[in-house]
């Protein structure tokens, strides 16, 4: 005896396999992404020799710290900590900057009519297409100008010219409903009021994905400290790790356990502030 065929069965399946087949890529893709990251933990915790092994083994056979403990009895030559500190100091204020920059020049965009606002509109587009490298001459003439060589200043100011957030926030704040600031505008509010008590205060998903993308630009930047930093004790993480290296032969592990301790707080950052990244994202469209 024949069953009676259920309708609908065969799209039900097709949808099932193709979910199936979308999970397993991502997490392939995940694995491909996480494998270097992997990596580098589990190298920080084998010993020197180890590290360099050949054929390389993936397990640290004896689970050791001594890489750790090398990083933080670190002299003046390579003082980690305190290349940790000057990190998070100039990263955070960074960000502060930039936030306090882009957000007035990306709502004057966004909603004032000025003349020539289609062509500072078009300015600020064309410094994207610029690579920043050629900025680097005349940034340090800028800094060396101002007396703010081998100082934080110097790594915190600069780059806080974002061309990026403020095209991000413009984009954003397009969105944004105009019938909150016409009211804020009836009850007496200036421009300035309606941006800081009505546009930021709702632009906390925005806001907090251009300070996640600032710290990380600024954490990450390994070429401007080389050029305005000069005391050991005042570089930041990403040119003071490559110190570690030594002439002729390099501690892997210790190393890797340097890049551990640098990407655990942005890691940290990121877990932190994940849901208004990717809000902030999500609601980030083209119009306009």
């Amino acid at each position: 005896m024949r069953l009676p065929r259920v309708q609908g069965s065969c799209p039900v399946r097709r949808l099932q396999v193709w979910r199936a087949l979308s999970y397993a890529a991502l997490i392939l893709l995940a694995v491909v992404y996480l494998a270097p990251v992997i990596w580098m933990a589990l190298t920080s915790l084998k010993s020197p020799h180890e590290a360099t092994s050949m054929p390389p083994t993936l397990l640290p056979a004896r689970v050791t710290v001594e890489s750790y403990e090398a990083l933080a009895r670190s002299g003046s030559q390579a003082p980690v900590l305190r290349w940790l500190l000057n990190s998070v100091l100039s990263a955070v204020a960074h960000a502060l900057l930039v936030l306090a920059t882009a957000a007035p020049a990306a709502y004057a965009l966004a909603r004032m009519e000025f003349r020539g606002k289609r062509l500072v509109l078009a300015a600020v587009l064309a410094t994207l297409f610029v690579p920043p490298i050629l900025f680097l001459p005349a940034n340090y003439l800028i800094v060396r100008s101002l007396g703010w060589l081998d100082s934080l200043p110097a790594l915190v100011v600069p780059p806080a010219a974002s061309a990026f957030g403020v095209l991000f926030l413009r984009q954003f704040f397009l969105g944004f409903p105009r019938e909150l600031e016409e009211a804020a505008a009836l009850d007496g509010a200036t421009r300035l009021q309606v941006l800081w008590k009505i546009v930021l205060p709702l632009s906390k998903p925005a806001l907090a994905t251009l300070a996640v993308l600032s710290v990380l630009s600024n954490w990450n930047d390994f070429l401007w400290p080389i050029y305005v930093l000069f005391n050991p004790e005042k570089l930041t993480l990403s040119p003071g790790l490559a110190l570690l290296q030594a002439a002729h032969s390099t501690d892997y592990a210790l190393v890797a356990a340097g890049a551990v301790v640098a990407s655990v707080p942005i890691l940290a950052v990121f877990i932190a502030a994940q849901r208004y990244v990717i809000e902030g994202v999500a609601r980030t469209g083209l119009k306009g």
